[in-house]
């Protein structure tokens, strides 16, 4: 017999320690990231500029409550052992929030133009044009190293002012033009935005010592508020015009008057009479939504970036409180701005904290402002 086995050959693999089977070609990651940017900037819109006015209205607070007083009211000195490193920490971080929006809504801009311009054509994403010009100025008021004499001060305030007045000349042209019919069709909680822009810009210019500016302002403000505030009262129950995720905006009822409050007392120079007006006003305004929880009941069953809408109107009623108490001075008074300071300061904690744990979602394709602008 013959023997038919065949000879058996051996093959040695050779692995090279010096490639690492987890490596990721460069060419692979660049077209990664590019595509993760891209897709950040067609979700984001500008909305999401809620969290830097929120978080530079909370520096002003802090500011605000830090400043030396006369108030001899124990609640008031409580405040002001808040050290100063504090808003400087708060402050520095809305200036990197407001940094990085601006940045990224810049480059929106310029690689997604067709979707910023279906912003500007929608009846809600309009008013949120003016959000990153308000938190400029809120920056502005509460940095700690200017002054509203100083030049400086003087050049950024007309670079932030005259987009507000463009848009201005935008929205409330065509209300004047269009009559009523137009008004009431596109009237939102939002449309208050524009007017929360044109106080602060009043405010702003009271503090440089420019009167005649600061009463233009307010009187432009005050003028459309008025307008917005009888067609929204006439309306209020008609919440189905905003998707339920976006009541929030809601409180935008308390926020432009409690600004009011703060820009005339900046211009009168003292918490008169119809700075407190406007402040009784807004008080009465959040005691009628916060009694209503089941308003907001849908849009709490998830965490959206809606959720900011609250921050900001809780942080200018806490402001306005504050210059109530120091005119008034009495226990009442300074308890409230104790009670609103603290609610303020906890409900942009716990904002913080869900999203940081919600970053995932953070940039969702069934965000309800995306499809309300129909981008």
């Amino acid at each position: 017999m013959t023997d038919n086995k065949q000879p058996q050959t051996s093959i040695e693999l050779v692995i090279d320690s010096s490639i690492n089977a987890n490596q990721t070609p460069p060419q692979l990651t660049i077209n990664n990231q590019k595509q993760c940017l891209l897709s950040i900037l067609t979700r984001l819109h500008a909305g999401y500029f809620r969290i830097s006015f929120a978080l530079c209205s909370q520096a002003l607070l802090w500011k605000s409550l830090g400043e030396p007083s006369d108030n001899p009211h124990a609640m008031r000195r409580l405040l002001q052992t808040v050290p100063s490193t504090a808003f400087v920490l708060v402050w520095s971080l809305a200036l990197m929030a407001q940094v990085l929006l601006s940045l990224l809504y810049t480059l929106r801009c310029l690689l997604y133009f067709r979707n910023v311009q279906a912003e500007f054509l929608h009846h809600v994403g309009v008013n949120y044009l003016f959000a990153p010009w308000i938190s400029w100025l809120l920056l502005l008021q509460s940095a700690p190293f200017l002054t509203p004499k100083s030049n400086y001060y003087l050049f950024l305030w007309w670079v932030f002012v005259l987009p507000v007045v463009a848009l201005d000349v935008k929205i409330y042209g065509q209300w004047f033009t269009k009559g009523k019919r137009l008004l009431f069709s596109v009237a939102n909680p939002t449309s208050q935005l524009s007017v929360i822009g044109n106080l602060l810009a009043a405010r702003a210019a009271a503090d440089m010592g420019w009167k005649e500016s600061a009463i233009y302002f307010f009187s432009l403000g005050m003028a459309h508020y008025l307008v917005l505030f009888v067609t929204l009262y006439q309306r209020f129950s008609g919440s189905d015009k905003l998707p339920a995720m976006l009541r929030p905006v809601f409180f935008l009822f308390f926020a432009a008057p409690s600004m009011a409050s703060l820009t005339w007392n900046s211009i009168s120079g003292t918490c008169d009479t119809p700075s407190k007006l406007l402040f009784f006003l807004s008080l009465f305004i959040f005691a009628s939504l916060i009694s209503r929880p089941c308003l907001f009941k849908k849009s709490m069953k998830k965490f959206n970036v809606a959720w900011w809408a609250y921050s900001f109107p809780l942080t200018v009623l806490a402001l306005a409180s504050a210059e109530y108490a120091q005119e008034v001075r009495s226990s009442i008074a300074n308890g409230l701005m104790l009670l609103l300071s603290a609610l303020s300061v906890l409900v942009l904690l716990g904002l913080l904290l869900f999203t940081a744990l919600n970053t995932n979602i953070l940039l969702s394709k069934d965000d309800p402002f995306l499809s309300v602008n129909d981008i």
